[in-house]
């Protein structure tokens, strides 16, 4: 890589659209996550984040106040818009978006636009944070939005943070299961490469010329984005192909040290999983909108 040639963004977070933030949380924490204290949006929705070690972070979303969300949409907030389009074609569950750091959305949003892709109007947002202890704080937000049209069950965007509270993560970011970050994302589409270019530019990968055999794989500053084919997608995670032509979120893999402890307390737990070369895959659940891999890592 040249100089001139920008570092690719580090991947920030996921997106869960659930239907109950209640659900969400029993969920997650019997997988064995410490689930963080609800956050809500100043545009009807609201969240309780998992964050991790790695400055990685899933965001399981509901909708708080259907009303005000849709009067928000209508005003051009794509956020909400592009939640309200997947719960309506996917339902209340599932894996909606990715979110890559940057350090200037403005200038993401500026790309975007020159390249046809955007997603929307760039949003800013603030909203209260709150700690493990109960120690309070307020997080500051733009984001830039991108889009692939014939893609419309999942969009991509870049997170600048404009204000970090001054509050302490360290016992979020510690879970039962033994999680220390996200090492990929799995998306599929019946030809993947066909919408490489997409979440290449939401990473901001150089643009090369994609494979285009059954696997596309894509790597983000801390994490790899692979796009599998149908046939990929049931041999390595046991998960059916939607029906419909697109590219769909399906999976997120995570960093464990020790994969028996996550079993044994899946076992305790009575949830169902399976091991698929060396790796442990959980289905899908409400609450739980992706498969979840764990992977270890020494």
């Amino acid at each position: 890589m040249t100089a001139e040639e920008p570092l690719p963004r580090p991947l920030d977070h996921l997106v869960l659209p659930t239907a109950s933030l209640e659900t969400a949380r029993q969920r997650l924490t019997a997988l064995g996550f410490t689930v963080a204290p609800a956050g809500v949006h100043p545009f009807g929705t609201e969240n309780a984040c998992v964050f991790f070690a790695d400055g990685t972070y899933l965001e399981p979303l509901a909708v708080a106040d259907d009303r005000e969300a849709r009067e928000q949409a209508r005003l051009g907030n794509a956020f909400v818009a592009r939640d309200a389009v997947y719960r309506y074609r996917r339902g209340e569950e599932g894996f909606s978006a990715l979110a890559f750091g940057t350090k200037d959305a403005r200038s993401d949003h500026a790309d975007f636009r020159g390249e046809g892709v955007s997603g929307g109007d760039i949003l800013d947002f603030s909203r209260p944070f709150t700690d493990a202890a109960g120690n309070t704080g307020t997080a500051s937000f733009r984001l830039a939005f991108a889009a692939d049209l014939r893609a419309p069950d999942i969009f991509f965007f870049t997170c600048q943070r404009i204000g970090a509270p001054k509050v302490d993560r360290a016992a979020l970011q510690s879970h039962r299961n033994g999680a220390t970050g996200i090492a990929s994302v799995v998306l599929s589409a019946r030809f993947p490469f066909e919408y490489a270019s997409i979440v290449l530019m939401a990473a901001e990968v150089p643009m090369t010329e994609p494979s285009t055999g059954p696997d596309v794989r894509i790597a983000a500053a801390n994490a790899v984005i692979d796009m599998v084919d149908n046939e990929r997608l049931a041999s390595r995670f046991g998960l059916d192909p939607i029906d419909h032509a697109g590219l769909h979120a399906r999976a997120i893999c995570f960093s464990v040290a020790d994969l028996a402890k996550v079993a044994s307390l899946l076992n305790a737990a009575e949830i169902s999983y399976d091991i698929r070369e060396g790796r442990l895959v959980v289905p899908p659940a409400p609450g739980q909108g992706a498969a979840f891999v764990f992977e270890e890592k020494s």
